[in-house]
């Protein structure tokens, strides 16, 4: 039985990672600065720790460790990221967890490791146009991310791949584009746009008015996790050392986006768009790497996907 650890494996990717691991048979270990917020860990063992501490983290990441999923960093939806209220944070706390997640693997000769990426590593040049943004993964540099969360992303893939190059580790990196479903924050200024609109449609009245940041012409791709596990289950299983993009290849409006919850919730819902953190103004994942070297894609499963999360939300609404 192989022995895993899944370092942020309370949050929301987390979790859904542990599950699928444990289904593959694996021993799961599970470390993170939290308890998980929607009930126990299912891990095997679970740590409590601060992995901005070096000393934790080398508790955690023993030499009996097979691989280290690492999934924990300080982020947010866009009112965290795109404001520049946390960005000293953002960028100090997530490169000391990935400093020290390396640190300890290769002190105790723990030899894989899968590294959570964003899609906000690319440039904000190439992501002005709302219909036709260039996300393919070249397309990277010369870097200019559109904020500090993307900078210290793009850093980290960097320090992953030179410890690969002198240490010898094994390494995965998927750029994730927008992922969502149940057991992720969905209040309190962390959530995502999927999570927050379906909150602002459930709790507002058939014919009402919710807000929506931005001009609601930007545009985004959105991945249900079940095809984001999927992914990374397929990633782990190949021998692709670079970065590469998980995310779907359907591109929606961010008002539209909202038109589709209104219908899965059967309500007539008007939106006012307002000033506010919005991001780019346009971003879908470019699959046309991720389809050579995997021979797969995400599946489109936008409005099913929705379905669940709307409706996992309407009952954290009625539990409260």
């Amino acid at each position: 039985m192989r022995k895993v650890l899944v370092c942020g494996g309370s949050g929301f990717i987390g979790t859904h990672l542990i599950a699928s691991l444990q289904q593959q048979e694996c021993y799961v270990v599970s470390a993170d600065i939290k308890q998980p917020e929607f009930g126990p860990s299912a891990a095997d063992e679970f740590y409590q720790v601060d992995l901005r501490d070096p000393v934790s983290a080398r508790q955690v990441i023993s030499n009996d460790i097979d691989t280290v999923y690492q999934l924990a960093a300080d982020m947010g939806g866009a009112s965290f990221i795109f404001t520049g209220e946390n960005d000293a944070d953002i960028m100090h706390n997530s490169s000391t967890i990935n400093l020290n997640v390396l640190d300890s693997m290769v002190r105790n000769c723990v030899p894989r490791v899968f590294y959570s990426s964003s899609a906000c590593i690319y440039p904000a040049r190439n992501q002005v146009s709302a219909d036709h943004p260039n996300l393919k993964e070249e397309s990277a540099y010369p870097a200019e991310p559109d904020s500090e969360y993307g900078w210290e992303k793009l850093f980290s893939e960097r320090l992953y791949k030179s410890y690969a190059h002198n240490y010898g580790l094994d390494i995965r990196i998927a750029r994730l584009h927008n992922v969502f479903g149940p057991l992720g924050t969905w209040h309190g200024g962390r959530e995502k746009a999927p999570a927050a609109l379906c909150r602002k449609v459930a709790m507002a009245e058939s014919g009402g008015v919710i807000e929506v940041w931005g001009p609601g012409q930007q545009t985004r791709s959105f991945l249900y996790i079940d095809e984001c596990i999927d992914g990374i289950n397929r990633l782990m299983n190949s021998t692709y050392t670079d970065p590469i993009n998980l995310g779907s290849a359907r591109i929606i409006s961010i008002n539209n986006l909202v038109q589709l919850i209104a219908n899965i919730a059967n309500k007539e819902i008007h939106v006012r768009n307002v000033d506010g953190p919005m991001g780019v103004m346009g971003r879908v994942s470019d699959n046309t790497l991720i389809q050579q070297v995997l021979g797969w894609q995400p599946p489109d499963r936008l409005e099913a996907g929705l379905t669940q999360l709307y409706h996992w939300i309407v009952k954290q609404l009625q539990d409260q």
